[in-house]
């Protein structure tokens, strides 16, 4: 990797600039025990810290001149056992905002200077502590929205998809390094058979990049939530389900059809699932002007959805309003909900799933009956049957996405360069090209610019 280091010592609030019982300001560089034994006393005036072992904690005060700023307990974390791999300081003080600040002064002040968003991770990740997969998952950890999330997330910082990426790049560079030593020492190795060979070991390969591909969607919906949309005729119960499911009374309940007019978001965790969810105008043919510009965003946002809910006023019958929902819902991941089950009810689940062959569940949104059985299957549908989530799910974000789309498309011309009966050679040029692209992924070749994007969406101080 070309990318040089600065040597610069940086400093940064590590924690929230928000009042709280403790505030944190981390320090790493090669000056930064020599910085901290600038404004560090002990209490009785007689501690080097420079001089102390790594990874203890010593009780003391931090100064700017003779003026005291703060009492303070201060980490010391020696390279290369640190999280940047170099020397570290985190100085755990007060959590009042200003005296965070102070103290962050006073160590800029003495030799430091402010650290960039990411930087912390920028150097742990430049100076091999962590591989760019695993750099890209600190920040998926920080903003883990579930416990899902941030299993994934935790798995990856553990290396799980580095993991899977060198496996694929370690078959791939053997086949390389076979094919240029015979093509250089052919009477000593044959490659009589190598071609039908090497397609069935690339073979196997386009189903492991398949399968991180087919984590894609999983891990977006993991990280930030699923996309569900609340869809149904006017006062079906729409707005009266959101409520539910948010806890409180976000959404207008009348008995007036038509009262949703826009999209109503909001975000709510079921059973550690975070759904992000929209309450939608009442679906039917209006002459209404805004109404039926509510309707139009109703059936846009239905198509684009990960999960439609759809529900039914169990106490009126079907019309042709359901028939056109139903008919928009085929192919579609979607639950059912027969809403007012609790009046005498009109509609059937056997008459609905006719038309709409989906989970068909009666609900009463006025009791709050049903809703448990609605969000088990809401859990049911994504991680137990058509999203799975193990140790086997990678998490992956849209560059490394790209990426490996790129690697695909080597592979597959690999392939259909053995099947075109094209010599050898020809077989190195993709097989390089999907080499150095899975580099790409994991940071063992990649561009500065690459690099400053990356670590430029972290927050301040790590």
């Amino acid at each position: 990797m070309d990318i040089n280091m600065s040597s610069d010592t940086i400093a940064a609030i590590a924690t929230a600039m928000s009042p709280s019982g403790i505030g944190i300001v981390r320090i790493s560089g090669d000056e930064a025990l020599a910085i901290i034994d600038r404004i560090y006393r002990s209490k009785n005036n007689n501690v080097r810290l420079d001089d102390c072992k790594s990874h203890t904690i010593h009780y003391g005060y931090i100064y700017d001149g003779d003026e005291v700023v703060d009492e303070v307990m201060v980490l010391l974390m020696k390279a290369p056992n640190s999280y940047t791999r170099e020397d570290t300081v985190e100085i755990d003080c007060h959590g009042g905002v200003y005296v965070m600040k102070r103290i962050l002064e006073t160590v800029i002040k003495y030799g430091a200077r402010p650290a960039e968003p990411g930087e912390f991770t920028k150097r742990a990740f430049l100076n091999g502590r962590l591989d760019l997969t695993q750099a890209e998952s600190v920040i998926d950890v920080i903003n883990a929205k579930n416990d899902y999330a941030l299993k994934s997330s935790l798995n990856q910082l553990k290396g799980s998809v580095h993991e899977e990426v060198k496996k694929i790049r370690d078959e791939i560079i053997y086949q390389i390094a076979f094919i240029e030593s015979a093509l250089d020492d052919s009477e000593h190795i044959s490659l009589e058979g190598y071609p039908e060979k090497l397609h069935k070991i690339v073979d196997n390969n386009v189903e492991n990049v398949d399968k991180l591909l087919k984590s894609f969607d999983n891990g977006r919906i993991l990280k930030e939530g699923i996309n569900t949309v609340i869809v149904g005729k006017p006062n079906a119960g729409k707005s009266s389900l959101l409520n539910i499911l948010v806890g409180q009374e976000k959404a207008i309940v009348t008995e007036i059809a038509g009262t949703t007019r826009d999209v109503l978001e909001e975000q709510i965790n079921l059973n550690g699932i975070t759904l992000n969810v929209m309450d939608t105008a009442g679906i039917r043919n209006t002459s209404d002007v805004v109404e039926k510009i509510g309707v139009d965003r109703a059936r846009k946002y239905a198509v684009n959805a990960d999960l439609v809910i759809y529900v039914i006023d169990a106490s009126t019958e079907l019309d042709e309003n359901d028939y056109e929902i139903m008919k928009l819902l085929q192919d579609k991941k979607a639950i059912v909900l027969l809403n007012k089950s609790d009046l005498d009810t009109k509609v059937q689940p056997e008459e609905v799933k006719k038309y709409l062959d989906k989970k068909v569940i009666s609900i009463s949104a006025k009791n709050n009956t049903g809703i448990d059985e609605f969000e088990d299957t809401i859990k049911e549908m994504f991680f137990q049957g058509e999203v799975t989530f193990n140790d086997e799910v990678y998490s992956i974000n849209v560059r490394q996405k790209n990426s490996l789309q790129i690697v695909l498309e080597h592979l597959k011309q690999v392939n259909q360069s053995i099947e075109d009966g094209m010599a050898e050679d020809f077989f190195s040029i993709d097989l390089m090209g999907a080499y150095e692209e899975l580099g790409k992924i994991i940071g063992e070749s990649v561009e500065d610019d690459l690099v400053e994007e990356i670590f430029s969406k972290f927050c301040m101080g790590k």
